[in-house]
């Protein structure tokens, strides 16, 4: 510590600037971690929790590393019934204040990692920062690691901890197994910082909930897996919990559009036909560009375009469809082709 840090609280004291006594008691606390004096640094932030000081709203609260995320008017989350007990069991487990507020999301793209932070957050009545890796990874040998200490710190002057979630989103970026990285001296250096700097947090700021995504858990380094509470699986989709989301997405972004006839049975039995469903997130989007890109000349041509995105171009023949189980008039809103046409050529193709 330094004889300014003294100073500086002398200054904000006679100042008034309660907000800047609190910012630089708390980074007086985190010199003192450092040096080993953990009781210390425990004791003055106990002593910074427990002054009632005056702090910025959180909203207002933003840095080059730390941004707000806005969970108001949220879309409805969409998760498989195994999932959701899990963001259930998150929710009542931070609400006993046991300990247990650091989770990891792994899952494919688009399995609604980053939308169930949103959710828990909205759900706690936190507010929500997540870490801009953007600014954070720097391509300077050490630069890096000086950054994961700056925002590591910024997490523990965020005004009102206990009503803060803060999202690592994607932190494969910074944190992928130091064994099988091509720069090992590197990666572990990164890698040994987040590790050092989330023991820290947990021993100085026992109130904020983290919460990180990663696509990539095989290639996470198993020992910040471990500095997890749990880690909940986002792969856990069977198809009819998709075909259920891909229902919901259709009557819901349907609304929009007038030029089409809805027919969500028929949507259903394309989604059924299909030998694989993508994930949700990529799912909505074939539902999406399908309606919004079909002919306004042709109500039906939405079912089409799905079909084809779903089960390629190669396929979509009357007997196909036909020994799909679709029936005439069904193949006559998928093809285009006049009813009695379609019923010739099955007619012609059963000879």
């Amino acid at each position: 510590m330094k004889k300014g840090n003294i100073l500086n609280l002398i200054r904000y004291h006679v100042e008034r600037n309660e907000s800047a006594f609190r910012n630089e008691a708390i980074e007086i606390a985190h010199y003192f971690d450092r040096m080993g004096d953990n009781q210390l640094a425990e004791y003055i932030m106990g002593q910074v929790a427990a002054s009632n000081l005056y702090v910025p709203q959180v909203s207002n609260f933003e840095s080059n590393y730390l941004k707000n995320i806005n969970i108001k008017n949220l879309e409805p989350l969409n998760l498989p019934q195994e999932v959701s007990s899990d963001i259930k069991g998150i929710i009542n487990a931070i609400k006993h204040n046991v300990g247990i507020n650091r989770f990891l999301f792994e899952g494919n793209p688009g399995t609604g990692k980053t939308e169930a932070a949103k959710h828990v957050a909205r759900l706690l009545d936190r507010n929500l920062f997540y870490v801009s890796f953007d600014n954070l990874v720097d391509s300077k040998l050490g630069q890096t690691n000086k950054n994961i200490n700056i925002v590591f710190s910024e997490i523990n002057n965020i005004p009102y901890p206990e009503k803060t979630v803060v999202l690592f989103d994607e932190i494969d970026v910074i944190a992928l197994d130091r064994i099988n990285s091509n720069d090992v001296r590197e990666m572990g250096r990164v890698t040994s910082a987040i590790l050092r700097e989330f023991d820290r947090l947990a021993d100085l700021n026992k109130e904020i909930v983290i919460i990180a995504t990663t696509n990539l858990y095989k290639n996470l380094d198993r020992a910040l897996s471990r500095r997890f509470n749990a880690v909940i699986n986002f792969n856990r989709y069977n198809k009819e919990d998709l075909i259920e989301i891909a229902e919901q997405f259709f009557s819901s972004y349907a609304k929009n559009f007038k030029n089409i006839t809805k027919d969500c049975r028929l949507v259903r039995k394309i989604l059924k036909n299909a030998s694989h469903l993508p994930n949700p997130g990529e799912l909505k989007n074939l539902i999406e560009t399908s309606i919004a890109f079909s002919d306004i000349n042709n109500s039906f041509d939405y079912l089409c375009r799905l079909y084809r995105s779903l089960m390629g171009t190669e396929q979509l023949t009357d007997t196909v469809l036909h020994n799909q189980g679709f029936t005439v008039r069904e193949i006559e809103k998928l093809t285009g082709k006049a009813k009695s046409t379609v019923a010739r050529k099955l007619k012609e193709g059963s000879k």
